[in-house]
């Protein structure tokens, strides 16, 4: 199984000729909902490679109308929302205006996200086969106490260290480290959490095998048109390219990487193929408008076809 444990978001997104600053007031034409969150679009990555029944999502939403429809399209995705739990506290907004350049703004107004809670979760759901996905969208604590149940149990833990804390401490991605098993990390995020802990990395596979060794895990970092490079807690570095596409729209591959790659190590596929089929997963979401609404199925992924 496939425990996702993060956010879930509505995405008001609208296009505007300039972007405000303080003091003023543009107009936009329209707006469009999105459905988003790092969670939820992780779940719905990982469900549309792994198949109905495979994936659990874990988290809050607010007994209003933009959780009913959160729920609803986790459950169309053949995402089980059994454990999203209803807060008193509204769903978790996402405001972002674009301008015509493509520059954006963006407020998050998290809600019932910072309600999440371990004890939500039943001990029943833990063990050698849970895939467990994390975020940095929920209380950090909250996740950490997730992350030590599934090792408890022999699970595996995948954390995305997304999207960076503004105040990152070294303790907490020392304790981070310490129960994940897979750190997933774009370029930057990868030299964020090294040099929290004191290192300074030349490049970002520097930072990967100082994360790996300082965590004894596997740390996996994506970048973009270079693939993804993944170095062990022994320092063994394995490459993925990225297939060649010319991109229609980059939101939301870096979770659908997450999510398919989540959906190999259920499969319990080798490292080298869970590299190769997420940096598959991302490229052909490139080529889809939208966040979740881009995210491939199974068989759109070359390799799996």
């Amino acid at each position: 199984m496939i425990l996702v444990f993060g956010s879930l978001n509505i995405d008001l997104v609208a296009l505007v000729p300039v972007i405000p600053g303080p003091g003023r007031t543009v107009l936009a034409p329209s707006y469009q909902a999105h459905f988003g969150g790092k969670g939820a679009n992780q779940a719905v990555a990982a469900a549309r490679i792994a198949g109905p029944g495979c994936v659990l999502m874990a988290g809050c939403v607010g007994r209003d109308g933009f959780g009913d429809r959160a729920i609803e399209n986790l459950q169309t995705n053949h995402v089980d929302t059994a454990l999203v739990v209803r807060s008193d506290e509204p769903t978790g907004c996402a405001f972002i205006t674009v301008d015509r350049a493509g520059e954006n703004a963006i407020t998050v107004a998290s809600g019932a996200n910072m309600t999440a809670r371990a004890s939500d979760l039943p001990v029943v759901l833990f063990g050698p086969d849970t895939v467990l996905v994390l975020q940095m969208e929920v209380p950090f604590e909250q996740a950490v106490e997730t992350a030590r149940r599934t090792k408890s149990t022999s699970g595996t833990v995948i954390w995305n260290l997304a999207p960076v804390p503004q105040k990152m401490t070294a303790a907490m991605v020392t304790e981070l480290l310490a129960v994940t098993d897979y750190l997933l990390v774009n370029e930057h995020e990868a030299r964020d959490a090294a040099a929290a802990i004191g290192f300074s990395p030349s490049d970002y596979e520097a930072a990967a095998t100082e994360l790996a060794r300082a965590g004894n895990l596997t740390c996996i970092v994506t970048a973009g048109a270079r693939g993804a490079l993944a170095v062990t807690a022994e320092g063994r570095s394995l490459r993925a390219p990225a297939p060649h596409i010319t991109p229609v729209d980059t939101t939301g591959a870096g979770d659908t990487f997450v999510g398919a790659f989540a959906a190999m190590l259920h499969e319990r596929v080798p490292l080298q193929t869970a590299l190769e089929v997420g940096c598959e997963a991302a490229a052909q979401k490139c080529l889809k408008p939208g966040a979740q609404a881009g995210m491939p199925v199974r068989a759109a992924i070359p390799s799996l076809a």
